[in-house]
């Protein structure tokens, strides 16, 4: 039996039940009026009925599916940043020659309000994002892609990544990035508008990899206390970032009891 023909006699089956009940009603009490006055009862009900089906509870699963699509797309992302985003933005800025604006704004992303964190991607936003590479940073950059390419090819093959628009714009410039380091044997004795090409490359990512690091980060404050204890101490904007808990308070934690 095809699915075409199931759309067709389930509908024929209830009807035929309802066509039935109804028949043995009258059978039994002989009085079509309380059928006819229950019947249009219950049609004037359907409306409602559907109302409350489709805008209240249909709205309140889409917005269960849609915090539970963002919850797995935010693993995703941790991953990302995890095995290859923070340290490529550690690089990155490493060759930025206004780096001590980007570390002042964002180094100081610690313990921030919603509010804040949206001031901060603003300020952020407006930075602007050199990068002046050079044959050997190109090297390192290359190295670091090129290790991790077959990460980079599943994230962009993952389904939960198609309704993630920013973050699907960050692999596509990580991963051209990638594949512009790729198809050069060496870097020396590049033509200057080759390395300008480069730079570009490298600056696209850079400002979009900046952009998803701070979106991740406030995901991590609110949600992931402990992830967001270890982001910290990975800051790539920090160049004083260390991994190690210190004792900034007696117990090792900060005030808000994370460890820090």
């Amino acid at each position: 039996m095809n699915r075409r023909s199931w759309h067709i006699w389930i509908p024929a089956v209830l009807l035929a039940v309802s066509a039935a009940v109804y028949a043995l009603h009258y059978a039994v009490f002989h009085d079509a009026r309380h059928i006819f006055i229950y019947l249009l009862g219950d049609l004037a009900f359907l409306p409602l009925s559907v109302l409350l089906v489709t805008l209240v509870i249909d709205s309140l699963l889409s917005e269960r599916d849609r915090r539970a699509a963002m919850e797995k797309q935010n693993m995703v992302i941790g991953a990302f940043f995890s095995e290859v985003g923070t340290r490529l933005l550690g690089e990155l800025n490493a060759l930025d020659p206004e780096r001590e604006d980007k570390q002042r704004v964002l180094r100081a992303v610690r313990r921030l309000a919603e509010s804040d964190y949206r001031k901060l991607e603003a300020e952020a936003a407006g930075l602007g994002f050199r990068v002046d590479p050079d044959a050997p940073s190109l090297e390192g950059l290359k190295a670091t892609l090129i290790a991790r390419r077959d990460f980079l090819v599943r994230l962009l093959e993952n389904p939960l990544l198609l309704e993630h628009e920013t973050f699907s714009d960050v692999l596509w410039a990580v991963f051209h990035l990638a594949e512009e380091l790729e198809s050069r044997r060496r870097f020396t004795a590049l033509p200057a508008t080759d390395m300008a090409h480069l730079a570009g490359d490298c600056e696209r990512a850079y400002r979009r990899l900046t952009g998803q690091w701070l979106s991740y980060m406030r995901h991590l404050s609110a949600a992931y206390p402990y992830l967001y204890s270890l982001a910290l101490r990975q800051n790539p904007f920090d160049p004083e970032a260390s991994v190690l808990v210190t004792d900034r308070e007696p117990d090792g934690r900060d005030q808000g009891g994370v460890y820090v």
